[in-house]
């Protein structure tokens, strides 16, 4: 089982259909969140995202899109200094996240 960090946060996004099957993302990610499944990379388990970017920018084909460094990192660090539990202010959901 990997590292959960914040559940719904992460702004990782695969354009499948962009995909070329390159494996670069797979090769990099050092959490195991991207896959090849066949000639397509697919995403595993979102939540496991620490949005480093390192398959963002491996991505020849430019399939994935992450805003990098923010949902889980930024409300740890904000939930530090403020002294509170990690928020990110994401909805429901995450869909209005960051």
């Amino acid at each position: 089982m990997g590292l959960k960090y914040l559940r719904g946060v992460s702004t990782l996004k695969l354009d499948e259909p962009k995909c070329t099957g390159c494996g670069m993302c797979a090769q990099v990610c050092p959490h195991a969140v991207l896959e090849m499944d066949g000639r397509k990379a697919r995403i595993t388990d979102p939540d496991l995202c620490m949005e480093c970017g390192a398959c963002a920018g491996n991505c020849p084909a430019a399939a994935i899109t992450l805003k990098k460094g923010v949902g889980c990192a930024a409300a740890v660090i904000t939930g530090f200094i403020k002294g509170t539990e990690p928020v990110c202010g994401c909805g429901e959901g995450g869909d209005d996240c960051c």
